[in-house]
């Protein structure tokens, strides 16, 4: 049963909050399409893998636009970009592979885990303290590979990572968020490529598909993401952001119990 107006509602919904709190859309459009995929009747166990994988598709293209409104302001820090890359294109291979061999009730509360610790550092408000310097090339590399790797295993585009490491080695909040957002183009690029790589002999792929990645669902949710982005960033300046906070996080444990109850 085709469900396909459901992917710019989607995009939309997540390309909003992308723009209001600064927060990438994965954490919602991976449960939801693991829903909504087992709705058109998508086999069980390739549920989870063509939401993670579609997911990350759909990065590419709105972090292409939000690296350009950064960059314009001047706030990408290229140089840090330049030594987390590699690690992070070797991590999101290694975490599309690893995510491969995962069976589907594994990959599923991976995600549930990751989303509720998101959930909680919300809730919280946890932030970390500016404690030291950035590392050198080795351990940029290492660090990489750590962000690379869990944000092509969940779909995302490394965020909640990237921007605590930064902070944590002295860098601006404003510089670190442009900078992670930057850095959210490599992951979703080479998690992608892994992940159509990974699902190319899967027998039991939807029509449309390469790999994991269920081209429909890309199209919708890139394209209403894209367009609805810009409209949340508008209405970050009228709207309390704290109350938006504590209303996102609560969306997260409710998605994070779905998906590690099944």
């Amino acid at each position: 049963m085709p469900l396909w107006f459901l992917y710019p509602l989607l995009g939309a919904f997540a390309g909003l909050l992308a723009g209001l709190l600064g927060v990438g859309g994965g954490l919602i459009i991976v449960p939801v399409l693991v829903f909504v995929f087992g709705m058109q009747g998508i086999a069980d166990h390739l549920l989870v893998h063509l939401a993670v994988g579609t997911s990350l598709a759909t990065i590419v293209l709105t972090s292409l636009s939000s690296v350009r409104a950064h960059h314009l302001h001047g706030a990408v820090l290229w140089p840090v970009f330049r030594q987390l890359t590699p690690g992070i294109v070797t991590g999101a291979w290694l975490g599309a592979a690893v995510a491969d061999l995962l069976p589907t009730v594994a990959l599923r509360t991976f995600f549930g885990m990751f989303e509720l610790y998101v959930a909680v550092q919300m809730t919280l408000n946890i932030k970390p303290k500016a404690s030291q310097q950035l590392p050198g090339k080795m351990t940029m590399f290492g660090v990489g590979n750590i962000i690379g790797a869990v944000s092509a295993v969940v779909g995302i585009g490394g965020g909640t990572l990237t921007v605590p490491f930064l902070v944590w080695s002295n860098v601006s909040m404003r510089k670190a968020v442009a900078t992670s957002a930057a850095c959210g183009l490599p992951i979703a690029v080479a998690g992608s490529i892994g992940f159509i790589i990974a699902g190319m002999n899967e027998t039991a792929l939807p029509a449309y598909s390469s790999g994991y990645v269920y081209w429909p669902a890309f199209a919708g949710i890139a394209a209403a993401s894209i367009l609805f982005a810009p409209l949340g960033a508008k209405l970050a300046h009228r709207l309390p952001a704290a109350s938006l906070k504590r209303v996102f996080a609560i969306l997260l444990y409710i998605l994070a119990f779905k998906m590690l109850l099944g």
